[in-house]
């Protein structure tokens, strides 16, 4: 798409508000709510730029995701970068607050706004990538034109969501770039990119959320989709659920409410309860580790477990364990 000129990207915008597509289509929907709900202008405004002292704050309220996404943007700036794309990690607000790019790149990039502390806010700068992907809380890329400011509408920005453990919005993940030679099937490419980053530093992040739990794919997620990445739930040492992502949330109806209650995680996971084989399969892994632990020994091994070696031999002959155990047996 060619670059559109002040006045004839605002006449554009301005025609398609009105027209019979306006009702259907996502992208002229949010052109709306940039001028009528935010009352912005395509060809006037500047950037809305914190200070560093709000910049700080905003980077505190991301806490630790900021740590955690490094190695996420590291990765994903190697293989966009040598695209002349930059890369940055934005709170809910839209306020970039980190960013990677080649340093050749550093004075055009600052200059566009695609630095930290440059608010992307739809209801600061209308329709744009960071902004937008927020507001609708979906992955999306907003393509040269498709920006609602006539200054934004050289660039093309490719941004997916982050939610945290709780399923709540919390940052995202934008790469961007400003060259005119930018294909429209390298954008797919860099969107496949992109959203794969966040699920990942999703998934990254619901793990150090649950640092004793054990974390455990909701069954029915295919492995080779966006969703299976992140639709995780989080079991404690007694098999209830104590977390879920966002993707599980949604595919087994959890809410905070429900998971403020005790919840087995094999009623959650749809796995047919059955007290009296849970307490024995329980029990049997119980002794089966006690076992292990002490090479085979029964009298070690009733020790572990705080019992007799008699109740520990009648235990093995109940859950038909060998007549002689041996470390080989199990």
């Amino acid at each position: 798409m060619a670059t559109r000129h002040d006045g004839l990207h605002a006449e554009h915008i301005q025609s398609a508000l009105i027209g019979s597509a306006a009702a259907q289509s996502s992208l002229i929907a949010s052109w709306g709510r940039s001028m009528r709900l935010y009352g912005l202008s395509p060809e006037e405004g500047a950037p809305n730029v914190l200070t560093d002292r709000e910049l700080k704050d905003a980077r505190e309220r991301l806490g630790s995701l900021i740590d955690t996404a490094e190695s996420a943007l590291e990765r994903l700036y190697s293989a966009v970068g040598g695209a002349g794309c930059c890369v940055l990690l934005a709170d809910k607000d839209g306020v970039p607050v980190d960013r990677r790019g080649y340093e050749g790149d550093d004075a055009t990039f600052r200059t566009i706004g695609l630095w930290t502390g440059v608010v992307w806010s739809e209801e600061s700068e209308g329709t744009n990538g960071i902004g937008t992907a927020l507001a609708e809380q979906r992955a999306l890329t907003i393509h040269r034109d498709q920006h609602f400011r006539s200054r934004n509408t050289a660039l093309s920005c490719t941004v997916a969501p982050i939610f945290d453990h709780r399923g709540r919005l919390i940052a995202a993940i934008d790469v961007s770039s400003a060259r005119r030679d930018l294909t429209e099937d390298f954008v797919k490419l860099i969107a496949v990119a992109v959203v794969d980053a966040a699920r990942r530093l999703e998934a990254e992040n619901f793990r150090l959320a649950f640092p004793k739990a054990r974390i455990v794919l909701a069954q029915g997620a295919d492995a080779a989709s966006e969703r299976a990445v992140h639709a995780l739930i989080a079991v404690d040492e007694d098999d209830l659920v104590i977390g879920a992502s966002r993707a599980a949330r949604h595919m087994l109806g959890l809410t905070d409410e429900s998971l403020r209650k005790p919840l087995p995680a094999s009623d959650v996971l749809g796995e047919k309860a059955n007290a009296e084989l849970d307490y024995a399969t329980a029990e049997r892994g119980a002794i089966q580790r006690a076992l292990a632990r002490s090479g085979g020994n029964i009298s070690a091994a009733a020790n572990n477990l705080g019992i007799s070696r008699a109740t520990l031999h009648r235990k093995l002959k109940r859950l038909g364990f060998p007549d002689k155990v041996s470390f080989s047996d199990l």
